[in-house]
């Protein structure tokens, strides 16, 4: 698959898709970017659990964080990774071998070898994105703030859970 571009379907598609995300690299610290991407996407009904060996046993906005993948009790759909670029790779491994259905790498952090492995593995890959970002663009929310979703539509965008500037891409997590 050509990673340097992806077509809307794929990234609705995915995010469609998953329900349970485990964040690797995801971050206390509130002005994190990790804490923000995580913040947003539980508000869009999708639960994150965070990963962090420096958090281990503590909560992150109510979710139990866990030292690495392998500590998951639950089924992850999705491993989104909030570290360098080397690290990607040995954290695909794990997620190919935790049974993720996606390995989703964010902004900045691309690993080629990674890619091919999971795609190998039969695990969809987006390098170089943020969810967070890819559903706001999706859902319109992304025009909100000022952002260039790239899209032209005259369809008002759904309302998510009855509230007010909080749209959808179209699907309930349950």
């Amino acid at each position: 698959m050509d990673h340097s571009a992806y077509s809307e379907t794929y990234i609705r598609s995915i995010l469609n898709d998953v329900k349970t995300i485990a964040m690797v690299g995801a971050s206390a610290n509130t002005i994190r970017p990790s804490y923000f991407a995580m913040k947003y996407l539980i508000k869009k009904g999708y639960r994150v659990i965070p990963v962090n060996p420096k958090e281990a046993g503590n909560e992150i906005l109510g979710e139990t964080v866990y030292a690495s993948l392998d500590d998951i009790p639950a089924a992850v759909d999705m491993v989104d990774i909030f570290r360098n670029s080397e690290a990607a790779g040995t954290l695909t491994d794990e997620a190919i071998d935790l049974g993720a259905k996606v390995v989703w790498m964010q902004l900045g952090v691309q690993n080629p070898e990674a890619a091919k492995r999971a795609e190998a593995a039969g695990l969809r890959v987006v390098m170089d994105r943020c969810p967070k970002m890819e559903y706001g663009k999706l859902s319109g929310e992304w025009g909100w703030m000022g952002g260039n979703s790239g899209r032209i539509s005259s369809k008002r965008g759904k309302l998510m859970g009855g509230r007010a500037q909080s749209l959808s891409i179209g699907v309930k997590r349950t």
